[in-house]
């Protein structure tokens, strides 16, 4: 699996294109079977002007990512601005090289410190897919907050977790903490790709500054790798047996007991 680690230039969807071609070319140099980019790679939270950048799963930029997979011979996944219907989602595509666009997942919960809730219509899916290193399932930034959504993913039998972030500081801490709670409470590996850089709210003159970290945890929640503040494509092996071991060793999702607090 390959980490692309990576400013994104906040209404600048040119520059980082031309920055995210080069990554899946090093990751594929690199003997990724896939790379992943960060949270809006394509055009960060300039959100007022989201319906400019955005396009449809099956056109504009989506399409020039699904040309690349196939070019490359890589899969592809992190999220971008969908145009779907009247609104606009923060969606993560996952991109096979042999057969595009296999799915899409919609951010489900949407961070109202970043205003997402005001400018984007948030998803009503999961995703969880079967690739050719296992099932994997997707989520995006803010949702890893809500464990619910990862148990369920557990329960469906997903190994790896693949969660494209613009995770800001100070909270390291908490980013640090709930990645290794979700591999641990699930047996299951996390892939986490954040960002790093600074943006400048107009609105407010602030300054939001993003503190990368990306990384990869274990199902016994031991870190297998972590990126620093440094842009970079990192490439990391996953054993997925590792999943089944753990599941066996402690297995939580066969001792839950859904009939005393609900069948979340």
């Amino acid at each position: 699996m390959s980490i692309a680690q990576m400013d994104v230039r906040k209404g600048n969807p040119r520059v980082n294109w031309a920055k995210m071609q080069q990554m899946t070319t090093q990751a594929k140099q690199q003997g990724g079977h896939m790379v992943v980019f960060p949270e809006l790679w394509d055009a960060g939270f300039d959100l007022e002007k989201a319906k400019d950048f955005a396009s449809n799963l099956s056109g504009g930029l989506f399409a020039q990512v699904a040309a690349l997979s196939k070019q490359q011979g890589i899969f592809i996944t992190g999220s971008m601005m969908e145009k779907r219907g009247l609104g606009i989602c923060n969606t993560a595509p996952v991109v096979s090289p042999a057969a595009g666009v296999m799915g899409a997942y919609r951010k489900i919960h949407l961070f109202p410190l970043m205003r997402e809730d005001q400018y984007l219509t948030p998803g009503e899916a999961t995703l969880n897919i079967g690739l050719p290193w296992g099932q994997t399932a997707m989520a995006i930034c803010y949702d890893l907050r809500f464990p619910e959504l990862f148990r369920r993913y557990a329960l469906e039998g997903a190994k790896i977790v693949i969660l494209p972030c613009q995770w800001p500081e100070p909270r390291l801490a908490h980013f640090q903490t709930l990645l290794r709670a979700r591999a641990i409470e699930n047996g299951m590996y996390i892939v986490a790709v954040n960002r790093i850089g600074s943006d400048v709210d107009e609105l407010n003159g602030t300054e939001t500054r993003f503190f990368g970290h990306s990384s990869v945890i274990d199902p016994w929640g031991e870190i297998v790798f972590e990126a620093g503040y440094t842009e970079g494509v990192f490439t990391v092996p996953i054993e997925t047996d590792t999943v089944d071991e753990a599941r066996r060793a402690i297995p939580v999702l066969n001792d839950r007991r859904p009939e005393v607090y609900g069948n979340l």
